[in-house]
């Protein structure tokens, strides 16, 4: 019998099928009418198109409905806003039609997921960040928007492989950017940990496959310790009357990276590479905080607890509502194991963030620090003049994965992200605080404006009705809410002194029988350094420009003025300052010239990460046409990646070896007599390889430090680390940025 063959619709069919056997919130034969009608119209519209893996584009709508449906847990509306979510920006379907069909709220929903098109002007804003503006808009409405759009990405990141490689780094930028942190703000840690994963995946293939293999080949052994450590919890547990579940939670691979990164330290140095996770079902008539502590103490009747490493997030949740008891014990192997414990109710919210937040939330609850956060959201939304670029910028500032609690004092407690300052506290209290404050109180101490807060502290803040936001606050307010209420107040107060100094130059000019004349403002712009009149009004209205000489300045002859700048205009358009030509492949990839001569190079290497050939990198277009070169895992290029993407070029290095690049070393080991001499010598003599500076230090029998030096690639650049770490007593070499 031959085996059967699938056909596209047998695919769509099935997955229809499985979206509504599996809908967890479907409750009614209507709901599945709902589906089958918002699949039917879904389907007509986009029959015929694909997606670049060559699958139907229907499957895509499908799977971020599932997701929506199984993994998040939402209702029927969202399940309806899944299926038609590309509807309006990708076929003839309109809004009004969306309306007329299920009613405003999907309508709403849907518009909220439908990006921004037609004119846009691209020199002063970003098409990204106007659409990720747009969709953060529907918070004032349903945040069932954001939630629908982190299905979207997270089906998109699933089947990233279809599409070309800068595409990858771009979508993969974008979404450890925004995306991710957007989902671990909510609560969805899930989804946050597979996006991570994912964006990983896509941006250091090798690292991720390296550190996937090591994890599966630790598995047997992980499973065997497991299974010893819980024998003893379970007994004792179950002779309590406890009903739980208990599991090992494996560490993400992002989170293992991110420690190896940050720690500089191997695979085989993370002791935490799981965690003991109990989920207990309550007893009745008893608190679960209680409950939570009472399995605490029958843990550490068996286990010794590490002291510093307890986390009580029962007593005050995280902002994204997670709460759970965390704890790290002494194991029967003499490892640190973490134990994490929760009811069913606290698992829920942990895994499904808001949607299971809302789901428990008593009316007579009081305001969650989540629903806090979203009327943060909206306050700065509705600030009418901010650009999309700097929103980016601000929400950024607020997705804080770490966070504090300070005291006011009375004693209410306010949550704030790691490193706020006294300023941050101000304006969190209230934006009339913020504006007016001078200092603070902290621990009953006085303290600056820009002192950093730690945890438990206790703030008092001092306010003068006269006081004022300078330019500087900028420089040490932290959060999204402070940045933008000082921003606010500052464009505010140089309206105020541009009305004041216009109306000066007015009065001044009557004074000598001239009316105000763009003429005019030609003759006097030059003469007070301002390049436009709202400068000028400015400079009059805030006493830095007297006009006590206008008159003097009217009179004068600006004839050669007039002159020079005309020269100094000719001079720039001489085109000796035009971008070089550009070398592309048959992909459209820009090709890198490696030449010793500037003026022929077609890139500009961008110092905030100096990448060196060999790397993997991205470039920029600028204003002027050239093109400015990223390494993939700078941050600065990943912001781009999330705010200016079409100003991204995919770029790659021709290999000629004819420049040397300057790169850094950073070197650690016993300091034993003549190592830095065989160093040094392995590097200039051996190798051939120029250095330009040497900073080593040596105490208490260790040497460390870092070596700036000049490369032609990458593997110039290993070949070194290897022959350094051949030498005896050095124990650790790897490359850190050079940031000049």
């Amino acid at each position: 019998m031959e085996p059967k063959v699938y056909t596209d619709q047998d695919l769509i069919q099935a997955e229809l099928d499985n979206l509504i056997k599996h809908c967890v919130n479907c409750h009614s034969d209507n709901d599945a009418r709902l589906i089958r009608k918002a699949f039917k119209m879904a389907d007509d519209a986009h029959r015929g198109m694909r997606r670049k893996s060559g699958a139907p584009f229907i499957l895509h709508p499908l799977a971020v409905a599932r997701i929506v449906s199984e993994e998040i847990g939402l209702g029927i509306t969202s399940i309806v806003c899944a299926l038609l979510h590309d509807v309006v920006e990708d076929t003839d379907i309109t809004i009004e039609s969306i309306e007329n069909s299920y009613g405003s709220k999907v309508a709403t929903i849907i518009d909220g997921l439908t990006k921004i098109s037609g004119v846009f002007d691209k020199e002063t804003n970003s098409l990204q960040a106007e659409n990720f503006r747009k969709m953060l808009l529907t918070l004032s409405d349903d945040l069932r928007v954001i939630l629908i759009k982190l299905a979207d990405r997270l089906h998109n990141m699933r089947t990233l492989e279809a599409l070309p490689r800068d595409k990858q780094i771009k979508i993969a930028g974008e979404t450890i950017y925004l995306y991710a942190p957007l989902a671990h703000r909510l609560g969805l840690y899930a989804i946050k940990s597979e996006l991570e994963d994912l964006s990983l995946k896509y941006r250091y293939p090798e690292v991720y496959e390296e550190i996937s293999e090591k994890f599966k080949l630790t598995e047997e052994r992980r499973l065997h310790l497991i299974n010893h450590f819980s024998i003893p919890i379970i007994d004792r547990l179950e002779k309590n009357g406890f009903t739980f579940d208990i599991s090992g939670r494996p560490k993400s691979i992002y989170s293992i990276w991110q420690k190896m990164h940050l720690k500089n330290i191997s695979f085989e140095e993370i002791y935490d590479l799981f965690a003991i996770r109990i989920i207990f079902e309550p007893k009745p008539g008893i608190p679960e905080k209680t409950q939570c502590w009472n399995i605490y103490s029958l843990i550490t009747d068996i286990y010794p607890p590490k002291p510093d490493r307890i986390r009580d997030w029962v007593s005050t949740p995280k902002a994204n509502g997670y709460e759970a008891l965390h704890l790290t014990v002494m194991g029967p192997s003499g490892k640190w194991i973490e134990v994490q414990i929760r009811s069913r109710r606290m698992d829920e919210i942990a895994e499904r963030g808001f949607a299971a937040h809302w789901k428990y939330k008593d009316k007579q609850d009081q305001e969650s620090e989540l629903d806090k956060w979203i009327k943060k959201i909206r306050e700065m939304l509705d600030s009418p003049d901010q650009d999309a670029l700097e929103f980016l910028d601000d929400f950024k500032l607020n997705l804080f994965a770490t966070e504090i609690m300070a005291f006011t004092p009375k004693g209410h407690i306010r949550t704030l992200p790691t490193n706020a300052t006294a300023l941050d506290f101000a304006y969190d209290i209230h934006t009339a605080i913020g504006n007016q404050s001078i200092a603070a109180k902290v621990n009953h101490k006085l303290v600056p404006l820009s002192h950093v807060l730690k945890s438990g502290d206790q703030v008092e803040i001092l306010t003068s009705a006269t006081h004022k936001p300078g330019i500087d606050w900028l420089n040490y307010a932290t959060t999204m809410k402070a940045k933008s209420a000082i921003k606010a107040a500052l464009k505010a107060e140089i309206k105020n002194r541009t009305e004041v100094g216009k109306q000066q130059l007015i009065d001044k000019l009557n004074e000598l029988n001239l009316t105000p004349s763009s003429r005019i403002l030609k003759k006097i712009l030059p003469a007070y350094d301002s390049l436009h009149k709202d400068e000028l009004y400015s400079k009059i209205g805030s006493g830095i420009v007297t006009l006590d000489n206008l008159k003097e300045i009217l009179s004068k002859n600006t004839r050669n003025k007039y002159v020079r700048v005309w020269n100094l205009t000719l001079g720039r358009s001489s085109g000796k300052n035009e971008p070089p030509g550009h070398d592309y492949d048959s992909k459209g990839t820009l090709l890198l010239k490696e030449t010793m001569v500037d003026s022929e190079r077609n890139y500009v290497i961008a110092k905030c990460c100096n990448p060196i050939p060999g790397d993997e990198v991205i470039g920029v277009r600028q204003a002027d046409g050239s093109v400015k070169i990223h390494s993939i895992n700078c941050s600065s290029a990943i912001k781009l990646m999330s705010s200016r993407g079409d100003l991204l070029v995919p770029a790659k290095w021709t290999q000629h070896k004819v420049l040397s690049y300057l790169a850094r070393i950073q070197l650690s080991g016993l300091d034993r007599f003549g190592i830095y001499n065989q160093i040094t010598t392995t590097i200039t003599k051996e190798l051939n390889i120029n250095m330009r500076t040497i900073n080593l230090h040596g105490h208490d029998g260790i040497f460390s430090g870092t070596i700036d030096l000049y490369v032609h690639n990458t593997s110039d650049l290993n070949n070194l680390i290897l022959n350094l770490m051949k030498i005896k007593g050095v124990e650790s070499v790897h490359r850190v940025e050079v940031k000049e």
